[in-house]
């Protein structure tokens, strides 16, 4: 069959079923129906809910302002999908086109799109994770969990982590007069992701806050008590913390494990897919009827040296599904690069912290814009002579101006004045990254390098 006649087919009549009843399948599920798409519609989760907002569950949730159950995201058209919710897909054959679910059915695809996102990494010690009080916090029913837990008034609620979950989190436990103790083995909170200038500022907003905050230490026990609640938290400098709840926030893991033994280019830094979001198999060949989006995608960026990146922001979720929608169902020549600017935005401690760009990319920070002692700032971050991404700490006015930078590749370090610059900016500085080598807490960004395939791989069929 052609390829003008093959679409033309596949847009009346055929089958695409996205995996991943979330923010990126739903956006992609409502593109292909306003792009033409009449055939059958099938979208699978592995929760029972249909897609739901992740965002307000570390933010308006804890402090009690919106349900859990009312986070559902708003359709903004009908999808007419088959649902098959609460059944998790474990694997897939790509030579038949069918998506094995954990229930023993199969379903079939002509085009598929792989929206499965991340899952927050769980504590590694399984039978202290199994400790009544012990939280991760990623879905529905975590927030839930943890929110319930909150209102009972705890002693002292323990967070693992300060990168932005967990730093929401000990925000969220302060403004409500719960005392928390915070634990990050980098220097600060957030380095990972803004780097240790940014970090500085971060660490001082949680101590003035009333955050025990511990930094360059680790977690390595949870202890419980007879009857299995956790009761204490001990850590590499051989101190001991009392606390009746502990929330792991030890960042996440891609969910790709289902694809084992597929062909698929996936693994622990997700699923490779080109700039059009078309998936790798695992020699590095493009599909073209199977398509990712969101979190679990690694897809190389125009604007910052082709490295491929994964992103664990809510725009880059609906940007990319709605170009992964737009071309499953598009000739070659009128399909889309996903080249969306990434952004991301926290709340915490009665500050709002934006950024553009790709920060963990950054040799050096300038402050253009207002002052660090004031927590009200616009840092600027630059590589190999390039402005690549800029953070606002209470003033985003400046960041559209600052991704139009970034777009147009502009000189680093900022050459024009403005009018409340301070002394501190005028000169770059180390943006003090730490190693990449060494883990951290929370980096919302991972750059895993330019080629689809890390390692020469040996496939080995699934057998089933």
């Amino acid at each position: 069959m052609p390829p003008t006649d093959y679409l033309d087919w596949l847009r009346r009549e055929g089958r695409i079923v996205v995996v991943g009843a979330s923010l990126a399948g739903l956006r992609a599920a409502e593109t292909l129906r306003a792009e033409g798409f009449a055939g059958e519609l099938t979208m699978i989760g592995d929760e029972p809910y249909e897609p739901y907002d992740r965002p307000p569950l570390s933010k308006a949730v804890l402090l009690g302002r919106a349900a859990p159950h009312h986070t559902g995201l708003p359709h903004r058209r009908e999808i007419d999908a088959k649902w098959r919710l609460g059944v998790a897909a474990t694997g897939l054959d790509m030579e038949a086109r069918r998506v094995r679910l954990a229930d023993g059915d199969e379903v079939e695809y002509d085009r598929l799109l792989i929206a499965t996102g991340v899952r927050a990494r769980p504590w590694p010690k399984e039978e202290e994770a199994r400790l009544d009080g012990v939280f991760t916090l990623r879905t529905r029913d975590d927030g839930a969990a943890l929110l319930r837990r909150l209102k009972a008034g705890p002693r002292r609620v323990f967070v693992i982590g300060a990168g932005f979950t967990g730093s929401e989190i000990a925000s969220a436990c302060r403004e409500q007069g719960i005392p928390v103790t915070v634990a990050e083995r980098a220097g600060a909170p957030l380095v990972g992701a803004l780097g240790g200038v940014i970090g500085a500022v971060a660490a001082e907003m949680h101590r003035e806050n009333g955050v025990d905050l511990r930094t360059g230490v680790m977690v390595t026990a949870l202890e419980g008590d007879p009857a299995g609640r956790v009761r204490a938290v001990h850590l590499s400098d051989e101190s001991v913390v009392e606390a009746d709840v502990v929330v792991v926030g030890l960042g996440a893991t891609r969910n790709t494990e289902w694809l084992t033994g597929s062909g698929l280019g996936a693994g622990p830094r997700g699923i490779a897919c080109d700039a059009g979001c078309r998936a790798f198999d695992f020699r590095g060949i493009v599909t073209d009827d199977i398509f990712v989006a969101g979190d679990v995608a690694r897809s190389p960026h125009a604007l910052f040296g082709y490295q491929f990146l994964s992103l664990e922001h809510w725009g880059n979720a609906v940007a990319q599904a709605e170009i992964a929608a737009h071309n499953m169902i598009s000739p070659s020549a009128e399909r889309r690069p996903h080249l969306w600017v990434p952004a991301f935005w926290s709340s915490q401690f009665g500050v709002n912290i934006k950024s553009v760009g790709v920060p963990p990319m950054g040799e050096q920070i300038m402050i253009t814009q207002g002052s660090l002692a004031e927590r009200r700032f616009v840092g600027v971050y630059g590589y190999k002579g390039r402005t690549i991404a800029a953070v606002s700490f209470d003033n985003t006015r400046w960041l559209e101006f600052y991704q139009r930078e970034i777009e147009k590749g502009a000189p680093f370090p900022v050459e024009f004045p403005t009018v409340d610059r301070r002394p501190e900016g005028r000169s770059p500085v180390d943006a003090d990254f730490p190693d990449p080598a060494l883990p951290t807490h929370g980096p919302m960004v991972t750059l895993s390098g330019y080629s689809p395939t890390d390692q020469q791989l040996v496939f080995h069929p699934a057998r089933h």
